[in-house]
């Protein structure tokens, strides 16, 4: 059989010096990872325009909602299909073509004279996102090989995804007071340029191999699945948990994955092969890093709250009070790949979980009239130091348990189970909160609630650690010289 010349196995990749050498490699991890920065930033960077959008376009509360849900929704549900597209039809190009789509729906968004026109491009750019970003941890374990160099590599990786949506508010804030609300989505148009640059230049072919066809029955059910789940979990903020418009879309998201399931289990060449959750490392590290994003989502969009609502921080100010939360999210990221060798990935993530507990906990002690020591910067970097410490052998066990030939998919499911765990978390978060406010909007009453939400966060993540303790593997011992 004739191979095609410009393509290599994510084996060859990995284990040729000659086609990677170490300046080549990093320059793959700095294409990688802008493009997870971009992708991750714009989940949370619409936050503090959300105000100037509405009148600027006379969006509805409900309509101002959904700038925010309808790009998650796109982004989670999708994501499994880019990442076994990847695998089957290059990770080079799926990068770019998800890229150059992101980038034209920014221009969309950036330019939209209309509500709808908004929230059409933004589900768009989730759509791109969902292709781009399983590309972009693929790339990374194709490229750098096993050992040392590639946990430094997916720890970068975690540390600027991380800190894309830590930075959201700050960019948000900073493009808002400055410039406009355009710029927050405008912005992506000539780093998503250079970005597209840096990858036709820099990134070499790679895929799982050819001839094998895409499951389209399974990515319509699973994408249709993912989608209505999240279009559910977005749902209880506005509606509750206990009205029809919330139990339907998610009764109806769970049957559809029970069907995609039933669906996989029968097909000759399947989108997700199910065995795939037969090695314990990729299932636990799913299942945990769901949890952990379950509540570290929520943290930036309840300190954000607090500062504005509470404290009275005007929205640059209120970014720049989260900016050591930013950098301890990827100093914890960046010292993982030193724990790691040394007490074990296991170990790594249960301390990180359990530093991140206690992060929540001092941070559920909030006061109507805290002070920014006390009441954000302690707290705010004990959490995002602990989720940056979980987050990096989480990746690692997921990518590495998996087989090279499901690289991709592997990557797509950890980022699909971070993606939708904060999204299930928020709207749990949300209504908690909502809860113990019951309507009141003073800033005791509005303290309370938050309060409530990082009580269970904390109370989520010490739980998770335990999970975490049981299930993830143990180190496997290393050989006498």
């Amino acid at each position: 059989m004739t191979r095609m010349p410009q393509t290599r196995t994510a084996k060859d990749s990995a284990t040729d010096p000659s086609i990677s050498p170490p300046a080549r490699l990093w320059l793959v991890v700095l294409v990688a990872c802008a493009g997870q920065f971009l992708v991750v930033l714009d989940v949370s960077v619409v936050n503090v325009a959300l105000p100037s959008m509405r009148t600027a376009l006379g969006l509805t509360a409900p309509g101002l909602q959904w700038v925010v849900s309808v790009y998650s929704i796109a982004f989670a549900g999708f994501m499994l299909l880019g990442g076994r597209a990847a695998d089957l039809f290059g990770r080079k190009r799926m990068f770019m073509a998800g890229l150059a789509l992101f980038t034209l729906a920014s221009v969309a968004g950036g330019l939209a004279t209309e509500g709808w026109q908004l929230l059409a491009a933004r589900a768009v750019q989730g759509l791109g996102a969902a292709v781009l970003s399983p590309s972009t941890l693929t790339l990374v374990t194709a490229t750098v090989p096993a050992g040392p160099a590639r946990t430094r590599a997916v720890g970068t990786w975690t540390a600027v995804g991380a800190a894309g949506g830590a930075a959201g508010g700050f960019v948000g804030g900073v493009l808002v007071e400055l410039l406009s609300w355009r710029w927050v989505l405008l912005i992506n148009v000539p780093i998503g340029a250079l970005v597209l640059l840096g990858a036709f230049c820099w990134l070499d072919e790679s895929r799982a191999g050819g001839g094998r066809r895409l499951d389209l029955p399974g990515a319509v059910l699973v994408t249709a699945g993912l989608a209505t789940l999240a279009y559910g979990i977005v749902q209880t903020e506005q509606s509750g948990w206990t009205s029809a418009a919330t139990v339907l879309p998610l009764a109806a998201g769970v049957l559809l994955l029970v069907v995609f399931v039933l669906v996989e289990r029968r097909a000759a060449e399947p989108l997700m092969p199910l065995r795939i959750f037969r090695t314990r490392a990729v299932s636990a590290a799913n299942v945990t890093m769901f949890l952990c994003g379950s509540s570290s989502f929520g943290m930036w969009f309840f300190m954000t709250l607090y500062a504005q609502n509470v404290l009275g921080y005007p929205p640059l100010q209120a970014g720049l009070a989260l900016v050591p939360s930013s950098a301890a999210v990827i100093a914890g990221s960046k010292l993982a790949p030193r724990l790691m060798p040394l007490i074990g990935p296991r170990t790594s993530a249960v301390l990180g979980a359990l530093v991140a507990a206690t992060g929540f906990a001092w941070q559920s002690t909030m006061t109507a009239d805290g002070g920014f020591l006390t009441t954000i910067l302690g707290p705010g970097i004990l959490m995002m130091f602990g989720i940056g410490v979980a987050s990096t052998p989480l990746a690692i066990l997921a990518t590495t348990g998996a087989p090279a030939s499901e690289a991709g998919l592997a990557s797509g499911l950890i980022n699909t189970s971070r993606t939708m765990g904060g999204a299930l978390g928020l709207a749990t978060l949300s209504t908690v909160a909502a809860s113990v406010t019951a309507g009141a909007t003073t800033p005791e009453a509005l303290t309370s609630g938050y309060a409530a939400a990082f009580r269970l966060a904390a109370c989520v993540l010490v739980g998770t650690a335990v999970v975490m303790a049981l299930w993830l593997p143990k180190p496997k011992p290393q050989p006498q010289p």
